[in-house]
């Protein structure tokens, strides 16, 4: 009988990644869909100058986190959770937090096999009640925001702030050692950032946080690790 990790790579991800392949291809389609259908039925093709200035204007601003964002959320979401996160779209503020409490409630660890699939099936019920929610902000969500108290609508600022806050707790507690060093490498490069030390790179380098908060974490952990597997092989 072949073994659980076995059938996930031999079978699970040969099959995500055959499919996830041919959904991001459609979704690229799709996303470029009107401007082809605009330049190839109408005629309306922008002067080339126009796109190469605004490609220049986007990539300099977020062009990072291209290769940012796909290399710090693979850990937590794995290969399907991957190819799910970057078509649906809010990886930060939404999918990455409902892949971390499902992980959680299941009890498994971020980079199993295990952990993966949890991921992606939280992230997948988070899909579906995102749409749901979207359906029904874009019908009534103008009125019902215009019938809140001022202070209550400036008090969703503060949500995304409080979810991420309530994910580290949640990490912190599992990890108690590198919760302080992980906070502190965010705490130092963003007081860094903002007291412009970064300011030669492109754009607000505020990617520079996840980056290096992600992989400083992970280089601290495999050094400790090594040394508590050392430490007790000489006990």
């Amino acid at each position: 009988m072949a073994s659980k990790r076995g059938v996930y790579e031999g079978e699970y991800l040969p099959f995500i990644v055959r499919f996830g392949k041919v959904t991001g291809w459609l979704a690229v389609l799709l996303s470029f869909g009107p401007a082809i259908v605009l330049a190839a039925v109408y005629g309306l093709i922008p002067p080339a100058s126009a796109i190469f200035t605004a490609f220049i204007a986007l990539a300099s601003a977020v062009g990072v986190n291209w290769f940012v964002e796909p290399i710090s959320y693979f850990p937590i979401i794995g290969v399907a959770g991957t190819y799910m996160a970057f078509i649906s779209g809010n990886i930060s503020n939404l999918r990455i937090p409902a892949a971390a409490i499902a992980q959680k409630m299941a009890g498994v660890e971020p980079g199993t096999p295990e952990g993966s699939i949890v991921a992606t099936l939280g992230m997948a019920v988070s899909v579906l009640v995102n749409t749901l929610i979207l359906v029904v902000g874009v019908l009534a969500g103008s009125t019902l925001l215009a019938r809140l108290p001022a202070n209550v609508v400036e008090a969703f600022d503060y949500l995304l702030p409080s979810l991420f806050g309530a994910i580290f707790v949640q990490f912190a507690m599992v990890k108690f050692k590198l919760a302080p060093i992980a906070l502190g490498i965010a705490l130092a490069l963003t007081l860094a950032i903002n007291g412009g030390v970064f300011d030669f790179l492109p754009g607000r380098p505020t990617y520079l946080i996840t980056l290096c908060a992600v992989f400083g974490t992970i280089a601290i952990a495999a050094v400790m690790h090594k040394r508590e597997s050392r430490e007790g092989a000489k006990k």
